[in-house]
């Protein structure tokens, strides 16, 4: 592709930095938490590393393709959610540092998908007919059990499938395989829907309980990366919990480094562990 649009092409190599992001990803597992390890790679490699050797190499932009949008206004340049909010990609870059944003360019977040692929057939890049892909990128055909079970043994582990008295519904075969929220694959036959209400590590076990366990009003969040400046008050938001998800309003309040997060009605599978992203209309 380089060659085709006639620019130089550099190679990094990354890979002692790449291992801090499957080290993470594998050290929250143990720990009965859900990572979001496209985040945490955002920040330090494609918003990080890669933007430290742009810059050395004399470059003042840096774009990619994501689907979220930069705008500049009075009081700076935001982060805001791409203008077709179905390929939204912006809880992705919620936690890069707040110095990058004036120099990122992010030039497809004004387009729809079918939009991107007829301009990528107009400029011949050949691209415009390659298949989707939402998959975590060293995850190969989207298992990560067996990427967990291969770096981490020591996850699988038999432990017990309680409900929330205590009483045991079953058997699994390591707290990896299992997210809050999770309905599919339990492997418990209840006669009605029950999903994973919570993971503990210690205790070895994997809880499960029908839909109204599973829905909560709040939750804490233990360090917040602000993108704007940093508000002294409480305030009202949009907050998204997990990728793809719609956002729900909610009423935050800063707290320390930290905050926390009240929606007006309860939300589903608040999961440890992920990124809790806050949209503030503007």
């Amino acid at each position: 592709m380089a060659a085709k649009l006639g620019i130089k092409l550099h190679v990094l190599d990354l890979r002692e930095d790449f291992g801090r992001i499957l080290d993470y990803f594998c050290s929250e597992y143990q720990k009965g938490r859900t990572p979001n390890p496209c985040v945490l790679c955002n920040r330090l490699i494609k918003f990080g590393k890669v933007w430290d050797f742009a810059r050395s190499q004399g470059a003042s932009f840096l774009a990619t393709g994501h689907y979220a949008r930069i705008l500049r206004h009075n009081d700076g340049v935001g982060l805001y959610e791409a203008a077709n909010v179905v390929k939204d990609q912006s809880y992705v870059l919620a936690m890069i540092e707040k110095d990058v944003l004036p120099n990122v360019i992010l030039p497809i977040g004004d387009y729809s998908k079918q939009q991107t692929r007829r301009m990528a057939a107009e400029f011949g890049l050949g691209t415009e007919d390659k298949e989707e892909s939402q998959e975590i990128c060293f995850i190969p055909d989207d298992d990560y059990v067996a990427v967990l079970e291969q770096r981490c043994p020591e996850l699988v582990r038999r432990g017990n499938i309680v409900d929330s008295a205590g009483t045991v519904l079953g058997k699994h075969e390591g707290i990896h395989r299992y997210t809050v929220g999770q309905r599919r694959g339990l492997r418990v036959a209840m006669g009605r829907p029950y999903y994973v209400t919570k993971i503990d590590a210690e205790s070895n076990t994997v809880t499960l309980g029908p839909k109204e366990e599973v829905m909560h009003k709040n939750l804490r969040v233990t360090w917040t990366n602000w993108l704007v400046e940093g508000p002294a008050s409480p305030f009202r938001a949009k907050v998204k919990i997990r990728y793809n998800d719609k956002g729900a309003s909610a009423t935050i309040t800063p707290q320390d480094n930290g905050a926390t997060v009240e929606f007006d009605k309860p939300v589903s599978a608040i999961t440890p562990g992920q990124l809790a992203a806050f949209y503030v209309r503007q």
